[in-house]
């Protein structure tokens, strides 16, 4: 007999669990089903996100930056190391068990809010009244029924047309975080937040990196001047960066990959590696969910189309995250799953797309939220800008990592931030400032007369909101 539920969630990743989680905070009864498998065969919730993105990356990325710190620059503070070496089979071990750690955390959090996990693929079955029919398939068949249905799949990593990842010399995501030994030239498609990570780790432990890119311009969906400061500390480091290059065909061989391509210039050239990660972008998952059995609406690329508040086609059937249109990012993954289940309740929840940060974690990181320059330009919207460079700023120093700067663009005649851009050490932490501010309709001036703690990162942000009136106090 099939079991019934309030809210039953398809999905465990970002906006899942925690579209689950908030559902039952708010008094319902819900299931929550998920098909991740961990290294032992159990459950792995998290999604993407836990298992082979955000998590794992930025595990890689703090043992790589340590490595290359105890190698590079402990001598500046007067730390002999003598040889540094690096275990990559237990770098890769350090990673695999911070994700656990975060598996383990979902399902607890499920049993603390009383969360009902089913391990296994969700899908449509049909329509019933008051509700859909849902089958789990997986170790041990299950039949849900429930009234309100929040589809959270997901996407998977986009592979280029005739060349299939095998996670062996052609990497998407999952392979590229799995790699045990470290390549001695890597090639990588695609110069996006993966990209960037992966060609990071990578060469920080000794590999030689090329990135392609497609786009004439490097971080097109950045401010521009962040951009051309965040290349020039990436060219510093020998991260090869090469734009606006048209990739031909792709052949494996038995030392590696080769990969034919025209250059910018239009000449044709060859780059051959041991292994190529391929990360030009996400598509939805929404293969085997069933949307045909129950009518539900996908649009050209397989999304699930949704209205604003995340209303499908389908009364009682929702959608959030990777699956639906917007940035694919995690936490706007989370705050559509939360805004859903307050929705459900009855509330009013919204979710800002202009007040979703972006952050790539590498050194320097860049992060930005809101407009940037270009945008406004080519809206024709009058505005003033403020930027304040790490150089100048006292913990930044004392850090020994001076790269970068904070930029504030406001309105020229009310002086509300328009949008906020940095690159520089730690920024991803520093930007939760400006999401804030911009959530308020907060001025420059706002945060110019904010007292920020001295010596620290962030008063470089309060010294750009002073440059925008053109005062700053310290350069």
């Amino acid at each position: 007999m099939a079991q019934t539920f309030d809210v039953v969630v398809i999905g465990a990743g970002p906006g899942g669990y925690i579209a689950a989680i908030r559902a039952a905070q708010l008094g319902y009864k819900v299931a929550c089903i998920d098909e991740w498998v961990g290294p032992a065969g159990g459950p792995a919730p998290g999604g993407t996100c836990t298992n082979v993105g955000c998590i794992p990356s930025k595990a890689l990325l703090q043992s790589s930056e340590h490595f290359e710190h105890a190698r590079l620059h402990f001598g500046e503070h007067g730390i002999s190391t003598g040889s540094v070496k690096i275990d990559v089979e237990k770098m890769v071990a350090r990673k695999d068990a911070v994700v656990k750690q975060n598996n383990d955390g979902i399902l607890y959090l499920f049993k603390k809010n009383k969360v009902t996990f089913f391990h296994g693929r969700g899908s449509f079955v049909r329509a019933v009244e008051g509700g859909y029919e849902i089958a789990v398939s997986g170790a041990q068949a299950d039949t849900l029924l429930g009234r309100h249905i929040v589809v959270a799949t997901g996407s998977r990593a986009r592979a280029l047309p005739g060349v299939p990842f095998d996670e062996d010399k052609i990497l998407s995501n999952v392979g590229a975080l799995r790699l045990t030994s470290v390549p001695k030239k890597l090639a990588i498609i695609g110069a996006g937040v993966i990209g960037l990570e992966m060609g990071s780790v990578w060469r920080r432990l000794g590999a030689d990196v090329t990135i392609l890119e497609g786009l004439p311009t490097f971080l097109a969906a950045a401010d521009e001047q962040i951009a051309k400061e965040a290349k020039k500390a990436f060219d510093k480091q020998g991260l090869k960066i090469e734009l606006g290059v048209k990739v031909g065909e792709v052949t494996t061989t038995r030392k590696g990959v080769s990969i034919a391509y025209t250059t910018a210039k239009g000449e044709s050239a060859t780059l051959d590696a041991d292994r190529l990660i391929v990360s030009i972008g996400r598509v939805p998952n929404t293969e085997g969910l069933g949307a045909d059995k129950v009518g539900l609406q996908l649009d050209e690329r397989g999304a699930i189309v949704v209205d604003e508040l995340c209303r499908t086609n389908l009364p009682g059937v929702w959608a959030v995250g990777d699956v639906v249109r917007g940035p694919m990012l995690a936490h706007k993954a989370e705050e559509e799953g939360v805004a859903v289940a307050e929705r459900i309740a009855g509330q009013h929840p919204h979710v800002d797309f202009n007040t979703i940060p972006w952050v790539i974690y590498t050194s320097p990181e860049v992060a930005w939220v809101g407009a940037t320059e270009q945008q406004l330009k080519a809206a024709g919207r009058a505005y003033k800008a403020g930027t304040f460079p790490f150089l100048a700023n006292g913990r930044a120093r004392a850090l020994g990592d001076t790269t970068g700067m904070v930029k504030i663009l406001a309105d020229a005649a009310t002086d509300q931030i328009l949008g906020v851009h940095m690159v520089g050490p730690m920024v991803s932490e520093l930007i939760a400032e400006a999401v804030v501010a911009m959530e308020f309709k907060a001025s420059a001036e706002d945060i110019a007369r904010v007292c920020h703690a001295h010596p620290s990162l962030s008063e470089a942000t309060k010294e750009a909101a002073l440059a925008v009136d053109k005062r700053t106090l310290n350069f």
